[in-house]
């Protein structure tokens, strides 16, 4: 599974609105719209992460381990047709994100603790979690929605997304509901998220059009942010 896909480089950067602005109104005249996205140009996120007992996730995360893996459970703009398990690994800048479908039916029993099924699941991604949630006692800890704003660029496998609003609430079964109760998870909800991701190499153009005067790169982690409250 892992041999089939490579690491990727990942550079995150929390601007405030006005560069968004700036940055977006360079990058729409030579990225494309990732073609995802509803019709206001983005789409809504929503994902439960795994930890266990101890943090592990959360500790790896804010001990700045170099290498690290968080296990996720997400679907889009509250389509409970496509819900994805996903294993994302990161080791410094570099990421690599594993993925495999499961059914809203088998979501809900994981979500209510019935993991039995996951033993002869055919992809053994699925096999994995259950494993680590046997063994390592991983279980469902946040719940972690925010809305993307994504762009393509081919040279470089270049992805460029802005996230915003982006909102907690502590893991509930309310998960595979159109009405989640959440709140802000970080204390300037105007300000952006600025995520670049790309294989080899970061074409000049690309790195001369998200500039700007304060920008810095920074170690941001939706789900630390979102573990804030829990």
């Amino acid at each position: 599974m892992e041999q089939d896909k490579h690491y990727r480089h990942e550079l995150k950067f929390v601007i405030p609105y006005g560069d968004y602005l700036a940055i977006r109104s360079r990058i729409k005249s030579l990225m494309q719209t990732d073609p995802h996205v509803s019709a206001d140009g983005t789409y809504r996120i929503r994902s439960i992460y795994f930890d266990n007992a101890d943090d592990k996730a959360l500790r790896e995360k804010t001990d700045g381990a170099a290498k690290r893996e968080k296990f996720r459970i997400r679907y889009y703009n509250d389509d409970f047709s496509f819900i994805t398990l996903e294993k994302k690994m990161k080791i410094d800048d570099l990421c690599l994100k594993c993925d495999g479908r499961i059914t809203e039916d088998e979501c809900r029993k994981l979500l209510d603790g019935d993991l039995e099924w996951m033993k002869t699941h055919p992809d053994g991604l699925v096999q994995e979690l259950y494993a680590k949630m046997v063994y390592q006692r991983l279980a469902p800890r946040v719940l972690v929605s925010y809305l993307r704003e994504p762009y393509i660029y081919p040279a470089g496998n270049v992805r460029i997304t802005f996230d915003s609003q982006i909102r907690t609430s502590l893991y509930s079964r309310d998960f595979l509901t159109g009405t989640v109760k959440d709140i802000s998870a970080t204390d300037t909800p105007q300000d952006m998220l600025l995520e670049v991701k790309y294989d080899a190499f970061l074409p000049g153009v690309i790195q001369d059009m998200i500039q700007t005067r304060a920008i810095r790169q920074q170690t941001f982690s939706k789900y630390g942010a979102c573990r804030r409250y829990g």
